[in-house]
């Protein structure tokens, strides 16, 4: 557990819109690697937040692992888009999907990594078949596109489906990755790492929290890592 490594992956649709290449500096100053992106339709989820085009400018400016996350009822055409772009994760929903062995393979013979994304309420059982074939598995915890609304409280049992997922990934012996997204906060960081997520999508109410800075958040965030870290030696 003590060489357990937890990423960071800011959500670009969280930073300014106005400045994107402003906001992207800012985030690889304070030595974040990764950045999350979410490509909507408008269908799947209500909101529309960055194109195609505006990916494509972001890969011309910067070096950082693009984490993209799709949420989208037309996953071919999409995941396609973002090969062309040449990121480093593609992340469907398994809602969306009906050729989920044809997406992976897409993705995989792409050389990019593969992700599968639930919805809040779907459950586990349907990964049966294909976590062995993912790298990353990640879980909502709010509805997808409703990060606009300040109102939506994450899942009541966000903790209790992450514990059961990591369970589940090392009964199968597999190294699969949990990455978590909505309102993953400050406070509540600890026991999600507590509970075996990898991956922190970092948003308004983590990274992005009014007030502080980048840097003054990022070390507010890893301190709560830490205390993840350590309460789960101690349990285990």
């Amino acid at each position: 557990m003590q060489n357990r490594k937890i990423s960071i992956a800011p959500s670009i649709m969280c930073a300014d819109l106005c400045n994107l290449e402003k906001s992207v500096r800012e985030i690889e100053r304070v030595g974040i690697d990764t950045l999350h992106i979410d490509i909507i339709d408008g269908s799947f989820s209500p909101s529309m937040p960055l194109g195609i085009d505006t990916v494509k400018q972001l890969r011309k400016i910067t070096n950082m692992d693009f984490d993209v996350h799709i949420m989208a009822k037309e996953n071919e055409f999409f995941i396609q888009e973002m090969i062309d772009i040449g990121v480093e994760q593609i992340t469907f929903h398994i809602e969306s999907s009906v050729h989920i062995d044809r997406y992976v393979n897409l993705i995989r013979n792409s050389g990019a990594k593969v992700g599968i994304a639930l919805n809040p309420a779907t459950p586990l059982s349907v990964l049966d078949y294909v976590l062995p074939q993912c790298d990353t598995v990640l879980l909502m915890l709010i509805n997808p596109g409703f990060a606009t609304d300040k109102g939506e409280k994450q899942i009541s049992y966000a903790v209790k489906k992450v514990k059961d997922l990591h369970r589940y990934i090392q009964e199968k012996g597999l190294s699969t990755r949990i990455e978590v997204d909505g309102r993953v906060s400050l406070e509540s960081i600890p026991s999600l790492v507590d509970a075996g997520a990898d991956i922190l999508v970092a948003g308004s109410t983590s990274l992005f929290v009014k007030g502080n800075s980048l840097a003054e958040n990022k070390q507010i965030m890893e301190k709560g890592i830490s205390e993840g870290i350590s309460l789960g030696e101690v349990v285990r």
